[in-house]
């Protein structure tokens, strides 16, 4: 069992930064991949970036250039930079955990741009 806590989530202005955090209560060396994802209301769940155990990285086309994944082991934790934050990134992220063929999700943190 994988539990996963989002934090950093906010208001912002478009153009400004947030930084979201990701704890696992468990090794990330454990964990096959590690995502997040975010649902906007009205939209489909949509991938935004992964980070697998070997530490490659993929991004969504939409943040591609603005948002940078990574990981610190030492603190179990995942973490999502977001700069040049756009209204269209408004949405609910939540983060996934793939772990022994079981996926696991954290409850989200919201992240709300406004023009």
């Amino acid at each position: 069992q994988v539990q996963l806590v989002e934090s950093g989530g906010g208001s912002v202005q478009a153009g400004g930064s947030l930084s979201l955090s990701c704890v696992a209560s468990v090794s990330i060396f454990s964990i096959n991949n590690m995502r997040w994802y975010r649902h906007a209301p009205g939209m489909q769940r949509e991938l935004v970036a992964s980070i697998r155990s070997g530490g490659s990285t993929d991004y969504a086309d939409a943040v591609k250039g603005r948002f940078t994944i990574s990981r610190d082991s030492a603190k179990n934790t995942v973490y999502l930079q977001m700069n040049t934050l756009k209204p269209e990134d408004t949405a609910r992220y939540y983060c996934y955990a793939d772990s022994n063929g079981s996926d696991y999700w954290g409850q989200g943190t919201q992240v709300t741009v406004s023009s």
